[in-house]
């Protein structure tokens, strides 16, 4: 099986009046105020995994700082998932500045098939990881119902590109402590973090992280792969493309290109992620 843990999709209306929603939302301003930024609906997701040979695709909102834009592109991607149960697995996204409209929110999603919470952005959206209030109660929901957190995260180095943004390791080394005890999937390698493994104490406190391979080209040489296995161990790289900014069959060539294992080739693809979303 072969799995897809980070893709983007948003609603028709969304993607036809993108120019509509410029200047109203700063993540989304950020994301895809270039008119290159590709945007994708469901069905083109779905058209994507046919072609590449993906069984399933993780569907992802983004980190809209407005709860209502939360809300309505939540509702598209509960409703896509119910339209392709076993093609689309549900992440919701919520503001959690918004309080207990956000954690009403959070409820609901899971009422709708939500698995999982993300692509969390703390930077733009400006929630404040120390708020202990805050940030408990959103973690005694997300343990509750079993949900996986995914957060992007970014380089504290290198070159900069529209939606890096700033949730370096220094920042998940306060954030996923917050979740303990469920699992957290920290994008895009999680911004380097990995190579701090060789701590014992951050290997240690983040006993419960996975990384996902999203937007690697853009990144990284293709021996990430094989470093960071040799670090965290293969169990925890999850395959993701970031579709639609990278296609997935482009992705998915990438790994099978590996001078790796074909083992470790097999658990990137999805048998990782199979445990994570499907456990026995």
């Amino acid at each position: 099986m072969i799995i897809d843990f980070h893709t983007h999709i948003v609603p028709p209306w969304l993607k036809e009046r993108r120019s509509d929603y410029l200047g109203q939302d700063p993540c989304f301003d950020l994301l895809y105020s270039q008119p290159k930024a590709k945007l994708a609906t469901a069905e083109e997701l779905i058209a994507s995994m046919d072609g590449a040979g993906v069984d399933v695709s993780v569907a992802l909102n983004i980190g809209w700082v407005s709860h209502q834009l939360c809300v309505s592109t939540n509702d598209y991607i509960l409703n896509s998932v119910a339209r392709y149960p076993k093609r689309l697995v549900g992440f919701c996204t919520i503001q959690p500045g918004a309080g207990e409209a956000a954690l009403r929110e959070l409820e609901r999603c899971v009422q709708g098939g939500a698995r999982g919470v993300g692509e969390l952005r703390p930077d733009i959206q400006r929630f404040d990881i120390s708020d202990l209030g805050l940030m408990e109660i959103l973690a005694s929901t997300v343990k509750q119902h079993r949900l996986i957190v995914l957060t992007h995260s970014s380089e504290p180095v290198g070159h900069r590109y529209p939606g890096k943004g700033k949730v370096t390791p220094e920042v998940l080394e306060r954030l996923v402590p917050v979740f303990q005890g469920t699992n957290v999937v920290c994008a895009h390698w999680g911004g380097g973090l990995p190579f701090y493994w060789l701590m014992p104490e951050v290997a240690q406190a983040f006993q419960n992280v996975f990384f996902d391979t999203a937007a690697t080209r853009f990144l990284y040489s293709p021996s990430i792969y094989c470093r960071v296995a040799e670090l965290v161990g293969p169990d925890r790289i999850l395959m993701g493309s970031d579709y639609p900014l990278i296609a997935q069959n482009r992705q998915i060539q990438e790994i099978r290109s590996l001078d790796s294992p074909e083992e470790l080739k097999e658990r990137v693809l999805g048998a990782n992620a199979q445990r994570l979303l499907f456990p026995a």
